[in-house]
């Protein structure tokens, strides 16, 4: 799953990214809006994370997402 993806599924993926960063606020989630730079930033943040590591982080959890959100919820 690549960025533009994330943007395409958003709603389906917010919580999927709630459950796997769980210091995000709803508001967090909310103003990333998809974003895939935005929520790099807000893993950043609340983590403390250097951005490559917060980007790292993003694309492995990325890459481990079914093709479509539904199937995450089987």
């Amino acid at each position: 799953m690549n960025s533009d993806t994330l943007a395409g599924q958003w709603k389906q993926l917010k919580g999927l990214a709630k459950a796997r960063w769980a210091r995000l606020t709803d508001n967090d989630l909310l103003n990333a809006e998809g974003n895939y730079d935005r929520l790099v930033g807000c893993i950043q943040e609340r983590y403390g994370y250097e951005r490559d590591r917060a980007a790292q982080e993003l694309d492995a959890w990325l890459d481990t997402l079914p093709r479509q959100p539904s199937e995450a919820a089987r």
